[in-house]
Order: structure tokens, then C-alpha cells, then sequence
């Protein structure tokens, strides 16, 4: 959490610390609703434009988050990622493993260093679509063609920012296993690998194509994004050992939370 200079003390600043020192003593903590603008200027003897100010470079520290005009709360501060290339080789090493041994050894888990049964929320919503003319190019698949879209949400603690990725499969592909088509299988022990290998599909390769860009206002509110932080976004493409592509994930990551780390191994001269 990054906190605002206070230097000489102006009205706008004595609110930051005022409000700075009640969360760092305790009696604000996260996920707590401050007082409103009015409150706060009546309380500091400022006007409520001063107490706006100082409310607004606090969301832009990532100290409060909120909408103008809303509600506003001490932030919860978004559990940091750390993802690393070398997953991928930890989840085809389980596909094969016994269902009680591929529970253990989630990726995404280890990503965050939280379990799955400490989520405030775990959804997966399921869609048999057309798919979008991006993804009908991502998967070498004629237009029109139906893909099984998969959205999944994780949420680490209530009014926390959300975490997200949307995953396509062909449905002709999926609909192999008709349990690949059922969201109450989720969380599905193995993850994708696993389920692609219940249809045929050993995974050859995985490509990431990683991009950035501002976040949409529907994503700054429901992953709780400061003003100002972008997003790495990462098109997971998933390519058989057939060359074909068999699945695309899009995962964005806004900037403040994660670090990617990609392990390049060499090969040696002798």
C-alpha cells in the first residue's frame, strides 16, 4: 500500500493523516466505511471540498476505494500473485496422478498462496456460445463455429476485488466428456490439462501473449483498481501435441498485484 506525502500539513493533508493514523492504529480496518465527506470536513473543520481532496488521494494511493458520490471504504488490499511459466509443467506432471493427489497440487492456488476453501467466492459460469471472430482466429476454427466459454471468479474476502478469467474450448472438442460441460464439477481436480485429457488431449505447448491497457470502468470497480493502475492482460493459448490449438484463456491481472516470472531453460554447449 502505497501512502500519499503528507509534507506541510494543509487541510486536505491534516484529513489524510487523521485518516492515515486510524487505520494504522486499527479502529478503521479494511473493508470499514469511513465517514462521509460531510462528516469529515464538519469533523477537521475543513470545507467539503478540502475533505473530497483528501478522500481522492487516498483511492489513488490505494488506501480507500469507493465510487464518487458512494460509499467509501478502507481498501482490502488484493493478495499479491506471483505466476510463474514453470506452472505449466507442475499441471501436466498431475494429469495422470490419482483424483485425490490432482486435488492437492492446484496451480492457481500456489499462485496466491491461498486455499480454496479460505475463498470468500469460487463461481464458474458455463455457456455453450458462438464464438467471437478473436477467438474463432486464436483457435484456427471456421466462423460461426460453437466454443464452451467458461468465466471463473474468485473473490478472497467479502467487498475484496475480484479476480477473473474467461477460458474456450471447442464445444465439439468438450462435448466429448459431458462432464466438461456441467459448472458443478467445478473446481475440477487437474484443472484444464486434466479435463482436456479426459477427451484425447495431451498438451504439446502453451503460449502467453501478454499485453496491457487501461482497465474498463466495469473492471475498476469489480477487481477494486486505483486510478491510474493498469492491466496486464494474458491470452493463454493451448496448442495439442497435434499442433492444434485447443484452448484460449484471457486473464487480466491488474498491474498493482501480480509479478510474472518466466524461467528460460538453455541448452547447454556440452
Amino acid at each position: 500500500m502505497t501512502k500519499p506525502m503528507t509534507g506541510a500539513v494543509s487541510g486536505a493533508q491534516k484529513v489524510v493523516v487523521a485518516l492515515l493514523a486510524q487505520i494504522e492504529s486499527g479502529s478503521l480496518r479494511p473493508g470499514d466505511q469511513i465517514p462521509t465527506i460531510a462528516a469529515l470536513a464538519e469533523e477537521h473543520g475543513v470545507n467539503k471540498n478540502t475533505a473530497s481532496k483528501a478522500v481522492v488521494s487516498l483511492k489513488a494511493a490505494g488506501v480507500l476505494s469507493g465510487l464518487a458520490g458512494g460509499n467509501t471504504w478502507v481498501r482490502i488490499p488484493p493478495p499479491h500473485q506471483r505466476r510463474q511459466n514453470t506452472r505449466y509443467h507442475s499441471e501436466k506432471a498431475a494429469v495422470r496422478l490419482p483424483q485425490s493427489e490432482r486435488s492437492d497440487a492446484g496451480v492457481s492456488e500456489a499462485d496466491s498462496g491461498i486455499a480454496l476453501q479460505d475463498l470468500h467466492e469460487d463461481s464458474a459460469e458455463y455457456a455453450v456460445i458462438e464464438a467471437p471472430p478473436e477467438i474463432c482466429n486464436a483457435l484456427e476454427l471456421p466462423a460461426g463455429t460453437r466454443v464452451l466459454r467458461r468465466t471463473y471468479t474468485r473473490r478472497h474476502a467479502q467487498n475484496a476485488g475480484a479476480s477473473r478469467s474467461i477460458s474456450y474450448i471447442p464445444y465439439d472438442l468438450a462435448s466429448g466428456n459431458p462432464d466438461l460441460l456441467d459448472p458443478t464439477r467445478e473446481p475440477w481436480p487437474g484443472g484444464t490439462m486434466h479435463q482436456l485429457y479426459t477427451v484425447g488431449v495431451e498438451l504439446d505447448r502453451i503460449v502467453d501473449h501478454v499485453t496491457s491497457s487501461m482497465p474498463t470502468p466495469e473492471e475498476v470497480l469489480d477487481f477494486d483498481i486505483p486510478p491510474g493502475v493498469p492491466v496486464l492482460r494474458i491470452r493463454k493459448i493451448s496448442h495439442s501435441t497435434e499442433g492444434r490449438p485447443v484452448e484460449v484463456s484471457d486473464i487480466p491481472f491488474p498491474a498493482d498485484r501480480i509479478e510474472l516470472i518466466y524461467t528460460t531453460q538453455l541448452e547447454r554447449w556440452s
